[in-house]
Parts: C-alpha cells; structure tokens; sequence
C-alpha cells in the first residue's frame, strides 16, 4: 500500500510502499478515503511532542471504510462497508482512576492515533473498534475528516469555556472555524484573533458568524467571558487573561505550546480561570458528532494528495490554509 512514512523528526515524509497492515483482536482495517492535516502532526514532525513510534505514519482524523476485522471485543460494532472515523485517541487503558472516572483523555497508558499507533497518511490503517465514530450521513469523507480533531478538540475547549456569552478565539485556523459555527449556534458571541497582518482569516472569520475580527496583539472592542487559544503561541496566555472579565476563563486547546512569559498576579486575579485541554474522550465524539449535523456545521476544506503530504503540512505550517487541509487517499 502507499503511505508517507516519518522515519526521524524534523525531515520531510518519505512516500512508501508497504505490505498491508492485518487487523489483530478488537481491531477493524480500513481502507482509508480521507484524513485530515493536523497542527499536531506538525508538532511530531518538528520533534515537539516526545518519543513517537518511529517509523511512523502520521494521520489521526481519518475517514475509512472497514474492510476487515480482527475479531474479538468491540469489532461487532460495525461491518464490512461500514464508513467510520477515527481520532487521535486510539486506545485507553479502562483500568486506572482517570479511565474509571470518566477522564480516558488522561490515561497514563494511553496510545494516540499517528502517534504510537500508526495514522491515516495512507491507504490503509487498522484502528481499535472501540476507538471509532459512526460517522453522521450529511458529510462527504474530505468534509468529515475535519470534524475528528478539529472539531472535536474545539468542542471540549468550548465545553471547558463554560457558558461564556462573549467568546474569543485565539488561532483562526480548523479548529476555530468548527467551533465558530458551534458557538453562534447556542447564541454566544463571537470575536476571532488571527496573526497580524492575515486580512483573509478575518474576513474568513466574520463570513463564519464572528461579530469581530482583528489581530491577536490588539484588544476587543469589549471585554470576552472566555477565550480559547488555538495558536501555539505562549504569549497570547497573558493577553487572553487581559481581554476576559472577572471570573473569566480562558482555555489552551493545544497539544504543544511555546513557552508562556511571566506576567502579573493582577492579570490572574478575581477569580479568572487558566486551563488546558488535553486529548478526548468518547462521549465528546458521540457528542459532537450528533451535534454537528444539527449545526450544520460546515468544513472548509483544502483537498491534497496523499504524495503531497508534505506540501500540506508547510503550507498549514505558514498560515496558508482556509479551514482545513485533507489528505485524499482513495483513487
């Protein structure tokens, strides 16, 4: 099969061509149609998140079709032909106190799509069925690819935002453009913050409902309940925290941060929030899944070719993507 191969952090990928991979007990081959260009799959390949499985085949909002089983627990849950995505969360222990209480996103042990497991840069991919969506019938594979992490990942940050009225987003990239539509949908306000200078995000951003768009170093023209980082940039930490009000929350989506600047107590105090969001869980899949079509949510995609992987991720890497790149796999 062809893929594009990461062999060591920080040099391009190398297109392959592999034997298939065999579905083992619980899991489902795929054969792979779509999957979405990640800002995290940058941060493996620049080496900012530790110890990938090398070689390695990036890739984790994947859009397939299962093929094969595995046999075993879980894989009853779909058939042969069956269309399934899958996200960055492939495994979880389900024993430990962060499992048991609800927290899999947590799990010590737990393995990550294009990560430790190999992902959807590919044309095939065999993934735990536990792990996996039913996908909702509204969206085309390259619409649906996007929705596994980007929209995902956005929809947990806007649950950790609380029920904030006035909502900024640091980052208008894919995530933000998901969640935009997300939050206009349950009546918030929104207030998009790009990097200087990025006239297209703006205006891409207020097309998406948001009432402002400007750039990140400039305040709102009021003050935000919450605010969610998209951007990897630590020193939008201490700007958010100046653009919430008392009480406010602001939440760092990333996987991968630069390091945030020392700031002042005064811009901590009364009572503002700093929190992270790490990973996913299931049920915020089951959640937003069905939450989506609802919306509707639309994805703005930018279609590339599996051997163009490369071109994909620099293009994202220098700000150049509208929406969402996909990768389209299937002939």
């Amino acid at each position: 099969m062809r893929a594009m191969m990461l062999d060591v952090p920080r040099r391009p990928l190398r297109a392959v061509d592999i034997s298939r991979p065999e579905p083992g007990p619980g899991q489902v081959l795929l054969a792979v149609a779509a999957c979405g260009v990640c800002r995290t799959d940058l941060h493996v390949l620049d080496g900012e998140l530790p110890n990938p499985t090398l070689p390695l085949i990036l890739g984790h909002e994947i859009v397939g079709t299962v093929t094969a089983t595995g046999g075993g627990p879980g894989v009853d849950r779909f058939g042969i032909g069956d269309r399934v995505g899958v996200p960055w969360l492939g495994w979880s222990c389900g024993e430990c106190r962060y499992c048991r209480s609800g927290r899999e996103n947590l799990c010590d042990r737990a393995r990550f799509t294009g990560y430790q497991i190999n992902g959807g840069y590919a044309e095939y991919a065999v993934a735990d069925a536990r792990f996996c969506f039913p996908l909702p019938d509204q969206y085309a594979d390259l619409e649906a690819a996007p929705l596994l992490c980007a929209g995902l990942i956005g929809y947990r940050s806007l649950v950790a935002a609380g029920e904030a009225e006035r909502l900024g987003l640091y980052g208008f990239g894919a995530a933000a453009h998901i969640v935009a539509q997300v939050a206009r949908h349950q009546g918030r306000r929104v207030f998009a913050f790009t990097r200087a200078g990025d006239r297209d995000a703006q205006r891409f951003a207020l097309g998406l409902g948001a009432e402002w768009a400007g750039t990140s170093d400039a305040p709102p023209p009021e003050p935000l309940d919450a605010a969610i980082i998209f951007a990897p940039a630590g020193p939008l930490v201490p700007a958010a925290l100046r653009a919430v009000v008392k009480g406010g929350t602001v939440v760092c989506a990333g996987i991968h941060m630069s390091d945030i600047p020392a700031f002042p107590y005064d811009v901590l105090w009364g009572e503002r929030t700093l929190r992270s969001v790490a990973n996913l869980t299931r049920k915020d899949g089951t959640e937003f899944l069905a939450l989506a079509p609802r919306v509707p949510v639309r994805t703005e995609i930018e279609p590339h070719p599996l051997e163009r992987a490369n071109e994909a991720l620099e293009r994202l890497r220098a700000g150049k993507v509208k929406g969402a790149a996909v990768l389209t796999i299937a002939d």
